[in-house]
């Protein structure tokens, strides 16, 4: 059983080394396609917040989701990461912000 485990332990460790990369990237894609997604949402399509929050929900939730509606800007934090888009236009749509 010992021997199983230690197995299990081993393969989990090559995989993380393995995906290294992907797995430091998560923590920004979540906030990022909240963000970017949740302006879509609200000031392309013309959604309202709540429809518009149960679209972004994800499995692992955010920390902070806020709408600056004067300024059509969405701020998303999640996973210690925190990302902003803002709607650039009718025919541009909603960008992530620098």
């Amino acid at each position: 059983m010992k021997r199983v485990l230690l197995v299990v332990l081993l393969g989990v460790v090559y995989w993380a080394w393995y995906e290294r990369q992907a797995l430091a990237d998560f923590p920004g894609i979540l906030s990022a396609y909240s963000a970017k997604e949740y302006c879509s949402c609200r000031f392309v399509m013309g959604f309202e917040p709540a429809y518009c929050q149960g679209y972004v929900k994800q499995w692992l939730p955010l920390s902070l989701l806020a709408e600056d509606s004067q300024q059509r800007q969405v701020t998303a934090e999640g996973l210690g990461r925190r990302n902003q888009a803002a709607w650039q236009g009718p025919r541009e749509g909603c960008r992530l912000l620098p």
